[in-house]
């Protein structure tokens, strides 16, 4: 089996599993979470309980408590990106005569990036305290089914304003909780969605213009070869004009770490770019990842006391105002007074 065969596989099964994942997140009790549970009820009885309780303590340190580990992580693939392109892409290009401006664009996307990445990280995302909460419970409308009048959180003691979620891991309630990322060491909330969504699409955007420039340059870098247009000579010793998986072979064996680099961007392109269609979808509509997931594992949960018992419960968003309006309300969140005038 050649070596783009194997490159293929390889990038179809990481596609199907990060597909998978995305497809059961939203769905309670779904196949993946029954199939982890077994799997994880069978290697309790092999694994030493001291190594489960030294792993179970590092998933929670990692995944439960705000820890500054991925923000590290971050930053340093983008040190090792951006280091192999300077290095090795930019360099090539300049000695080829590029354009200077497709060289720096992915500077400037960076720029841009890291400036967000900031921003998101350190903004108040919309904490919900005892001062403010009777007034963002005058906010958004209740809808009744995801979110009930004269719900108290029992951790921070105060009223639960519609839209709000109480986060575990910064360990108080968020105004229009949307989820916590891992990335930026922070919730994303009512304050900082926009700069949240602003960051995600520069982050594909830089990914997309590095990807670009390295594409750029290998194929200039097989055209002055002339392996495009030449032959080789096949195991029975004949010539065969020059094909794709001889090509990528070559390029790797030549220039494996630039290769290698570029598979990488390739497909965290592809994977930031399904999350900013997923974010946008969520921001088009006036939803956020709380609400799209809670409205999927909505056909279970039973009916609140005000609704009668016999007629079935359907869920409806009732916070859409328009693709304008909704883009409009994630960069400037609305308040108690603009819901008064309206």
């Amino acid at each position: 089996m050649d070596f783009l065969t194997l490159f293929l596989i390889y990038l179809c099964f990481v596609l199907a599993v990060s597909a998978l994942l995305c497809l059961c997140s939203g769905r309670k009790e779904s196949f993946l979470a029954r199939s982890v549970n077994r799997a994880s009820q069978v290697l309790s009885l092999v694994i030493p309980t001291q190594l489960q309780r030294v792993t179970h303590r590092a998933l929670h340190r990692l995944f439960h408590t705000r820890s500054c580990l991925f923000v590290v992580l971050h930053i340093a693939l983008q040190a090792a990106v951006f280091g192999e392109y300077t290095w090795e892409v930019f360099v090539y290009c300049w000695e080829l005569q590029f354009h200077l401006l497709p060289l720096l664009l992915p500077y400037l996307l960076l720029a841009g990036n890291l400036g967000c990445f900031l921003l998101c990280s350190r903004a108040n995302p919309g904490t919900v305290t005892k001062s403010n909460a009777a007034s963002l419970v005058k906010v958004y409308a209740y809808d009744g089914v995801l979110f009930q009048r004269g719900l108290m959180c029992p951790t921070c003691t105060v009223e639960k304003p519609a839209r709000s979620k109480h986060c575990s891991v910064c360990r108080t309630c968020v105004h229009r909780f949307d989820h916590h990322c891992v990335w930026v060491n922070n919730c994303i909330g009512a304050c900082n969605a926009g700069v949240f969504l602003l960051y995600l699409l520069s982050l594909a955007a830089t990914a997309g213009a590095v990807a670009a420039v390295t594409s750029a340059l290998l194929l200039q870098l097989l055209l002055l070869s002339n392996l495009m247009h030449g032959t080789y000579l096949d195991a029975q010793g004949q010539e065969q004009p020059m094909e794709i998986p001889f090509l990528v072979q070559h390029l790797f064996l030549t220039f494996p770490r630039i290769v290698f680099m570029l598979g990488f961007v390739i497909l965290l392109m592809l994977v930031l770019g399904g999350y900013c269609c997923f974010s946008l979808y969520l921001a088009l509509t006036n939803q956020t990842t709380n609400e799209w997931c809670k409205a999927r594992r909505f056909g279970g949960s039973p009916c609140p006391p005000s609704q009668p018992q016999g007629r079935p419960l359907v869920y409806k968003n009732i916070y859409s105002k328009g693709i304008w309006r909704n883009l409009k309300e994630i960069f400037n969140p609305p308040t108690v007074l603009e819901r008064k005038k309206k």
